[in-house]
């Protein structure tokens, strides 16, 4: 079955974590944020994201569950779990900086993807949408960084 923007919208309304993404979008900007994104499957232990790598997107997750982990001198950490309905990748979309932390499946997971060039394109076509993206973004961002456990969960 094909994803559609819906089962993203579903899964976002349900979230209810303390740094949940919540853009405050009406069913038809949702529509056209959704044909910004491109929707893809990750297999459980699929990497997403590699730290240090210098991909700026983000990713959006529909279903299933993400591990965040870094590398230390004691070796791979994980700092956090991101659950249907978040954002990852906010981080380096925000700073243009290399990724903090590497990102897997840790199960069955269904994403959307952001590249930067798309919401450059948005920001020209549909203001007001990316506008609202990036505020969402942006308390995600300043949530996770106020939390000092998952500070070093910003990908």
């Amino acid at each position: 079955m094909p994803a559609t923007i819906q089962d993203l919208c579903q899964a976002i309304a349900q979230n209810t974590s303390d740094d949940a993404f919540a853009p405050a979008l009406q069913p038809a900007q949702w529509e056209v944020l959704g044909s910004y994104l491109q929707s893809f499957e990750l297999a459980p232990t699929q990497t997403l994201i590699d730290e240090g790598a210098h991909d700026r997107s983000l990713f959006f997750v529909e279903s299933g569950s993400l591990s965040v982990h870094r590398l230390s001198s004691k070796g791979e950490v994980q700092i956090a779990i991101v659950n249907a309905g978040s954002v990852v990748g906010e981080g380096s979309f925000f700073s243009r900086q290399p990724r903090s932390a590497s990102v897997t499946a840790a199960g069955a997971c269904r994403m959307w993807r952001l590249t930067p060039l798309r919401f450059s394109e948005m920001g020209n076509r549909q203001p007001g949408i990316a506008l609202e993206l990036a505020m969402a973004l942006g308390l995600v961002l300043s949530r996770r960084l106020g939390h000092k456990a998952r500070r070093v969960a910003v990908t």
